[in-house]
């Protein structure tokens, strides 16, 4: 059995903020990295390299939309052989002149709220031919969205906009003003944008959500567009994850996909032989919105929960090889390691800070 355990955030991604691995107790994830072998490859963040490990091809956009669909669309839903957007419901706050974005990790909502909200936007958008203001774009009038879930809202299209999206994840806290979708329709979809923040501003359902301490849905974000592409057999046996991205890649070669169970105690459990994919994200968002406590939590747990049973477990032999990727400024970086590595004494571990350049 082999294991490849993806983890984003690994490391912090601010490099000069060495105290945030001060008094961090990590032997098991030092040893594995002090007898590992490490490899390096481009990576322009967590959805492309699920993408490449999968055989996907980037299109205009990385492709999460249409496969994203495929998890979670409901049964009578029609994919289409057109172009489909995410269209996610974000927070958007006004601070030094810049306007920043906060997505679904730091605020809740239900389908229903979903739903309220999807309906408020699209009855906007359809009754365009009552308001000689909107002009003649008959692109406005497709404008309706879909929220098969909570925070995964969707848009479809018969034609390809010509446009390309920022993936939320690199918009997440940042100035939307620098992520716009750009192209030759560019303008056309800032609007859009712009024009659901108007309508959304102040609105009863967001006024409701505030007076019971709830962040406000004020915009949504166009991202991850495509349309569903034709993916050759997955070279792993099993996915487990908590996101639904993997699992819609799993899902799409065919391949075994099961939420995240909580440690590897509870993985060993249920895990069978042949190759697996093991996405921990429990670190992911931290650094975006600025919590280092949190993050030294996770990868405390982390330690705990998962690298020191795999370590004891790759001794024993019961795990042929280990694989631990992360990405870091571009790059992602692969420490793999068979029992045979653990006899290379002269591999001595070092703090675990040292591996972050």
């Amino acid at each position: 059995m082999n294991l490849h355990l993806f983890i984003p955030n690994l490391f912090w991604p601010d490099s000069t903020f060495h105290e945030i691995y001060q008094d961090l107790s990590l032997p098991a994830i030092e040893t594995l990295f002090a007898k590992s072998l490490r490899t390096k490859d481009e990576s322009k963040g967590v959805e492309d390299w699920l993408c490449k490990a999968f055989s996907v091809e980037k299109q205009q956009d990385i492709p999460v939309a249409p496969l994203t669909l495929l998890a979670d669309k409901a049964g009578d839903t029609e994919t289409g052989d057109g172009y489909w957007l995410r269209a996610d419901p974000v927070h958007l706050r006004v601070e030094h002149e810049q306007v920043l974005l906060a997505d679904s990790r730091t605020f809740s909502i239900s389908l229903e709220e979903a739903c309220q909200f999807a309906e408020v936007i699209n009855k906007h958008f359809a009754e365009d031919d009552l308001s000689p203001s909107c002009g003649v774009d008959n692109r406005r009038k497709l404008i309706s969205l879909v929220p098969l879930c909570a925070d995964r809202w969707y848009l479809y299209m018969q034609k390809t906009p010509l446009i390309q999206t920022h993936l939320l994840s690199e918009t997440a806290a940042k100035n939307i003003n620098d992520h716009f979708p750009y192209g030759t329709e560019e303008m056309f979809w800032k609007g859009i944008l712009n024009e659901i923040q108007m309508l959304l501003y102040e609105h009863p359902l967001n006024q409701a959500r505030e007076e019971r301490g709830d962040l406000a849905i004020n915009g949504i974000w166009f991202w991850g567009g495509g349309v569903i592409p034709k993916l050759a057999n997955s070279i792993y046996a099993h996915v487990w994850s908590n996101d639904v991205f993997p699992r819609s890649l799993a899902r799409a070669c065919g391949a075994n996909h099961t939420e995240l169970p909580v440690n590897f105690d509870s993985w060993q459990q249920q895990n069978k032989s042949g190759r697996h994919l093991v996405f921990l994200d429990s670190l992911s968002g931290k650094f975006e919105y600025g919590d280092a406590y949190g993050w030294r939590e996770s990868l405390k747990e982390l330690e705990k929960e998962w690298f020191e049973p795999v370590l004891n477990m790759l001794k024993k032999n019961a795990i042929n090889q280990v694989t631990i990727t992360t990405i870091n400024k571009g790059v992602a970086i692969n420490f793999s390691i068979t029992k045979n590595n653990l006899y290379k004494f002269w591999r001595m571990g070092k703090p675990f800070s040292t591996y972050v350049n």
